[in-house]
C-alpha cells in the first residue's frame, strides 16, 4: 500500500505517508520485545508513519519518535506481513502519549538519490548493451547502490564509461519526477512501465517516471534527477551465470571519491617528480623490467657458482652421492628448486640432494632423490621432509623423488637438513 492504510492483526490500521512527508504525528498501536544475538530490541507499530519500510531493494528509514521530555531512536524500519515495523533499542516510559515521528532526512535524501540513479542506470544499460538487459535485483541505501542485471558477458570499460556518461547527462538535465499513483495496471502498461520479471502486481500500481525511464516502483525518489548530483560506477562483476553486478555511488559520496582521486594523482606527481604520470609510470616499468632481467642473470651466475661448490663438497656413503647444503643468505624458493633439478639432471643416479634455505624469513627444506634410489632403497622424499620439518616447526610433502617443507623456525634449518640424511640412512 502506498500512502494508504495497512491493517494490523487486531484490526487497527497504519497509514503510511513516506511519499509526501518526513514528519507526522502518531500514536503507538502496539509493540513487542525481541532478542537478537543476546541484545534486546523493540518492534513498534504506529497508527501513522512517514518512515519507509524496507522493500524492493531500498533499505528502511531511520529517525526518532519525539514527545515532550521523551525521545526514542528508530534504528531501522522493516516490513512484516506488509506492515511497517519500527525497530528501537528501548521503549519510552509513557508509550501511550502522542508522538512526532521524524525521519532522518539526510539518510532519506541519499537513499532517494541512489534509488533514482538505479532507474537511470537501468535505462542506460539497456541503451548501451541492448534490450535483453533485465533487472535481477538491487540494493539501495544511503551509502550507495547495487544493481544486478542480465547480460551474457563482462561489461567493457568503454561500455561502463558510456553508461556513466548517459546517467550523468540525465542528471544535468534535471528531469522532474512524474509520480503516477494508484494507476490501473493496464493504464500503467500503456505508459510503457517496466515490470520486474517474476514480480506480482495488484490491479492498481504506482509508476515512477523520469522522461523515458518508466518503471513500476513503490520506493522513495528524488523530486528531480538534478538532486542526485553526480553518479560514479565503482565496480562491475559477475554474481551468477548470465548475471552481472554494478556498484555505484552518488552525491557527496561520489564527490568525495573524485577528491580522493585528485589527492592520489597529486601525490603520484610529487613522488614521480613530473606532471606526466603516464610517461613516468611507463619509464618506471621499463626500468623495473631491465633491473629484474639483470637480477635474474646475476642469480643464474650465482647459482652456477653455488652449484659447482655444492657438487665439489658432495660426500659418498655406501655408494650413494650425498649433496647437502644450507644457504647462508635468503634465496627464492624457485631458484632452489631449479638448482635441485639441475643437479639431479647432472647426476641422475645414486644421488640424494638436501637443501636448506630461507625466503622472507621463513625456512624451507628441499629434497631430491634419484629415481633408482626410490626404487631400490624405498626412499620417499615426501616422508623424509614431513618428519624433518618438525625441527623447523612446519610441515610439507611431495612426490617420492622430490618434496619440500616450510616452517616457522629458521634456527632449526641445519638440524632439519641433517635429519633428512639421518632418516634416509646416511
Amino acid at each position: 500500500v502506498v500512502n494508504g492504510q495497512q491493517t494490523t492483526d487486531n484490526g487497527q490500521q497504519t497509514e503510511t505517508h513516506y511519499l509526501d512527508t518526513t514528519e507526522h504525528t502518531c500514536r503507538i498501536l502496539k509493540y513487542r520485545r525481541v532478542e537478537q544475538k543476546k541484545r534486546a530490541f523493540y518492534e513498534i507499530v504506529l497508527d501513522h508513519t512517514p518512515f519507509y519500510a524496507e522493500m524492493g531493494g531500498q533499505v528502511g528509514d531511520q529517525g526518532v519518535l519525539v514527545s515532550e521530555g521523551q525521545e526514542v531512536r528508530i534504528l531501522d524500519t522493516k516490513r512484516e506481513n506488509n506492515l511497517p515495523i519500527h525497530i528501537t533499542d528501548r521503549m519510552p516510559e509513557h508509550p501511550e502519549v502522542e508522538w512526532m515521528a521524524c525521519v532522518d532526512t539526510d539518510r532519506r535524501h541519499a537513499s532517494e538519490a541512489n534509488h533514482t540513479a538505479t532507474h537511470l542506470l537501468d535505462q542506460a544499460l539497456r541503451e548501451v548493451l541492448g534490450t535483453h538487459v533485465e533487472q535481477k535485483g538491487s540494493l539501495v541505501s544511503p551509502d550507495g547502490l547495487r544493481f544486478d542485471f542480465s547480460h551474457f558477458q563482462k561489461v567493457t570499460p568503454e561500455e561502463l564509461r558510456q553508461v556513466e556518461r548517459l546517467v550523468n547527462e540525465r542528471i544535468r538535465q534535471n528531469i522532474p519526477l512524474q509520480d503516477h499513483r494508484d494507476v490501473p495496471i493496464e493504464e500503467a502498461k500503456k505508459l510503457g512501465a517496466m515490470a520486474l520479471f517474476g514480480e506480482k502486481y495488484g490491479d492498481r500500481v504506482r509508476v515512477v517516471q523520469f522522461a523515458d525511464s518508466i518503471e513500476f516502483c513503490g520506493g522513495c525518489h528524488a523530486h528531480a534527477t538534478g538532486e542526485i548530483g553526480l553518479f560514479r560506477i565503482l565496480s562491475e562483476s559477475s554474481v551468477a551465470a548470465g548475471v552481472r553486478r554494478i556498484e555505484a555511488i552518488t552525491g557527496e559520496a561520489a564527490e568525495a571519491s573524485v577528491y580522493e582521486m585528485q589527492e592520489l594523482l597529486a601525490t603520484a606527481r610529487e613522488l614521480l617528480g613530473t606532471k606526466d604520470i603516464k610517461d613516468a609510470i611507463e619509464r618506471a616499468l621499463a626500468d623495473n623490467a631491465l633491473l629484474k632481467k639483470q637480477a635474474e642473470e646475476a642469480m643464474k651466475e650465482q647459482l652456477a657458482r653455488v652449484r659447482e661448490n655444492i657438487i665439489r663438497s658432495a660426500e659418498e656413503k655406501d655408494g650413494v652421492r650425498i649433496i647437502s647444503h644450507v644457504f647462508e643468505s635468503p634465496i627464492p624458493a624457485q631458484a632452489v628448486k631449479d638448482l635441485a633439478f639441475q643437479v639431479g639432471g647432472q647426476f641422475p643416479e645414486n644421488t640424494l640432494s638436501i637443501y636448506g634455505s630461507q625466503q622472507d624469513g621463513k625456512p624451507l627444506i628441499t629434497v631430491m632423490i634419484s629415481k633408482d634410489l626410490v626404487q631400490s632403497r624405498g626412499l620417499n622424499a615426501g616422508n623424509l621432509v614431513r618428519e624433518a620439518a618438525k625441527l623447523i616447526q612446519g610441515g610439507g610433502g611431495g612426490a617420492p623423488h622430490f618434496a619440500t617443507a616450510g616452517g616457522k623456525n629458521p634456527a632449526g634449518l641445519a638440524d632439519a637438513v641433517a635429519k633428512v640424511a639421518e632418516l634416509a640412512g646416511f
